[in-house]
Parts: C-alpha cells; sequence; structure tokens
C-alpha cells in the first residue's frame, strides 16, 4: 500500500515544471557568467540551485493544506523579518536601502521581502479560500488589502519601490477570482487610471516625487530629453545592449557591453538584456516561450486542483510571476523606469530564486493531491 502511494506521488509530481524552472536557471547561470565572467556570480547560482531544489521537494511532497493552516504563524515571522531588516546593525545597508540581514559566513545576504511573499500568498488563500456562494463584499476587500498593506508598508521603509510594487498582482488575482463585483473592479481601475497621473502631478509639486525617482520616470515619459550620462544612463545602457544582440546574438562576449562595464548590475536588474545581446532576438524569444509554458502548466495545475484553497494559491504566484517577468523585461527595453526587480530564475541572487521554488514546489503539492480527501 505505502509502496502504491509513493509511486502515485512520483506519477503525479510535476516533473515539467521543475524541468523547466532548472533549464530557465541554467540558462540564467549561463548569462550571468557572460555578464561577468571574472567574478563568482554563476557559481553560486550553482549552489542556490541545489538548495532550492531541496526546499522544492521539501514543500512539494508536504501537505500544502496543512502549511495554508499554519499562515498566521508564517505571516507573523515574516513581519518580524522585515521589522528586523529595518534596525540599524540588523539590517544592511546597500545603495542607500536596508533590504537584506548578513548571515554567518559564505551564505551572503537574505532579503526578507522575496520570501514574505510566501505567507502572504498563503495567508490569503486561507482568508479567500472557504466555499463562496456569493459576490465578495466590501468588508472582505478591505481585509485584504489590510493582509497586503502591513508587508508593503514595512517594505517602503527599506525603501525599496519594486519590491514593494511585486506584492499588488498576489492581491489583485485572489480578489478576481473571488467573485469580485464589477463595479469594485471598475472602481479600481478608474482609481488607478485617473490616480497614476494625479499622484505624479502631486507628487512633483510636493517634492514627494523628487530626485533620481523623479528624473528615472521621466527618463520614460521623454526618454530624447534624457540625460544618458546620469539619471538615464542605466536606461539608455540597457537599450544599446539589447539592440546590439541582433537577431542571433553577438559572439564576442570580451567586448560586449556588460563585461566592458557599461551597463551596470547585468547579473540582476539587466540580465535580460545581456541575454539579448548575447543570443539576440532568437534568445529572447525562446526565454519568453519557456515561461510561457511554465506559467500555462502552472495554470492548468490550479484548475486542476481539488479545493478553492489550492487553486488560489498557484494563481496568486502565476500572477506575481507574470508581473515581475513584465516589470524586469519593461526595464531592460525602455518601457518601465528602473525600480530594481529581478527577473525570476534568471537573475543572480539566491533570495530570489529560492523564494521562487517554495512556491513552485507550493504547485507541485497541490498537483501531488488534487486525489486525496
Amino acid at each position: 500500500m505505502v509502496e502504491a502511494l509513493q509511486k502515485r506521488k512520483l506519477r503525479d509530481f510535476d516533473w515539467i515544471v521543475a524541468a523547466l524552472a532548472i533549464l530557465i536557471v541554467a540558462f540564467g547561470i549561463w548569462q550571468i557568467h557572460n555578464a561577468v565572467p571574472a567574478e563568482t556570480y554563476w557559481q553560486k547560482q550553482i549552489v542556490g540551485l541545489v538548495i532550492a531544489l531541496v526546499a522544492m521537494a521539501a514543500i512539494a511532497f508536504s501537505d500544502y493544506r496543512r502549511l495554508v493552516e499554519l499562515a498566521p504563524i508564517f505571516y507573523l515571522v515574516g513581519l518580524i523579518l522585515l521589522i528586523l531588516v529595518l534596525v540599524p546593525g540588523i539590517g544592511v545597508k546597500v545603495n542607500g536601502q536596508r533590504c537584506w540581514i548578513q548571515l554567518p559566513g559564505p551564505l551572503g545576504r537574505f532579503q526578507p521581502s522575496e520570501f514574505v511573499k510566501i505567507p502572504v500568498v498563503l495567508m490569503l488563500a486561507k482568508v479567500f479560500g472557504t466555499h463562496r456562494s456569493g459576490a465578495l463584499t466590501w468588508k472582505e476587500f478591505a481585509k485584504g488589502c489590510v493582509i497586503l498593506a502591513i508587508p508593503i508598508g514595512l517594505i517602503l521603509l527599506e525603501p525599496d519601490t519594486g519590491q514593494a510594487l511585486t506584492y499588488l498582482p498576489l492581491l489583485a488575482i485572489v480578489l478576481f477570482l473571488s467573485s469580485m463585483k464589477m463595479r469594485i473592479v471598475a472602481a479600481v481601475l478608474a482609481a488607478c487610471i485617473v490616480g497614476a497621473p494625479l499622484a505624479y502631478a502631486v507628487g512633483v509639486k510636493t517634492g514627494l516625487l523628487s530626485g533620481y525617482k523623479l528624473e528615472r520616470i521621466n527618463v520614460i515619459l521623454d526618454p530624447e530629453s534624457a540625460d544618458k550620462r546620469g539619471f538615464g544612463y542605466h536606461t539608455y545602457q540597457s537599450m544599446v545592449t539589447v539592440g546590439a544582440g541582433g537577431i542571433i546574438g553577438s559572439r564576442d562576449t570580451e567586448f560586449s557591453q556588460s563585461s566592458l562595464k557599461f551597463l551596470p548590475t547585468p547579473q540582476t536588474d539587466f540580465i535580460f538584456a545581456v541575454t539579448a545581446e548575447t543570443t539576440g532576438f532568437v534568445g529572447c524569444l525562446l526565454l519568453l516561450a519557456a515561461y510561457g509554458v511554465l506559467l500555462t502548466r502552472l495554470i492548468t495545475d490550479a484548475r486542476r486542483s481539488r479545493d478553492r484553497t489550492g487553486m488560489l494559491v498557484i494563481m496568486a504566484i502565476v500572477g506575481g510571476l507574470i508581473f515581475q517577468i513584465a516589470l524586469n523585461v519593461g526595464m531592460a527595453v525602455g518601457l518601465v523606469p528602473v525600480i530594481g526587480v529581478p527577473l525570476p530564475l534568471m537573475s543572480a541572487g539566491l533570495s530570489s530564486m529560492l523564494a521562487t521554488f517554495i512556491a513552485i514546489g507550493f504547485a507541485i503539492s497541490v498537483q501531488l493531491r488534487r486525489f486525496v480527501n
């Protein structure tokens, strides 16, 4: 009996999702090496992949329903970590942002805001995962906003606007799938359309939106007038790097934009630009196709889920991944301001990769238990 159950687990394990994630990471390791060949980022990424696979397997073979029941505890621990990172001496300040906690020895730095997305997803799934017979109420809408607002508020204190933005689709997807009334959807969309330019105008007049934040937005709004040696440098160099790849990529990696250090942080924020330079339009298309297949497979797993909670967990993860991919690619090609959002599974960094594999582990856990009562 036990042997039969184990065989079923191995049979129902979503090997396609796991294989695609590993394939994208392997491709990313190659691009990280192309970006900074003299550094050890690509070697650390290999070690991180091993750790991430262990974490993914541990979550996948756990019962996601029990983990969702423990969501308030995970959420509280996450908030404590976000508070600790703000404490001088515990949180490490890099480029004006106190986003990391230094770990002992060669483990490097740990970014709590990457991991807290998981407890937020679990909390939202716990609150909205019960069987619904009617439309979403304003009270339930407010409850979801509070769950999201607390970690976002703490992350903005770091300050890390880019990371805070990546939390928004988690709630948006859950609310959309929770029978949200169309008038609420229309009101939110109208508020965003009207509020964005209004917030920009108010921010400029009051001085809340100033310095590098204002200039990076202006680079997108008026790229021709941007200072290509100043605040427009990142966007301009990224666009030059993308264009240098052509159709099939440049083979002269020794004199590439990234290896000559014209492109800032090529191994993280601008890994897509490096991919475009080394593999061209074809390589970028294949990468985006791999993401597309991965996300489609995750959506299929969500549709197969035996309960609403599992479906919400997977779809919130899918929404977060799509949003991050769109933001990072948008930064690389000059469509959105540079806000420091990594490309999932591609960018260098253990925190981002580990959090993504843990999320994938939850999706596989839901798939493994679709026939379990």
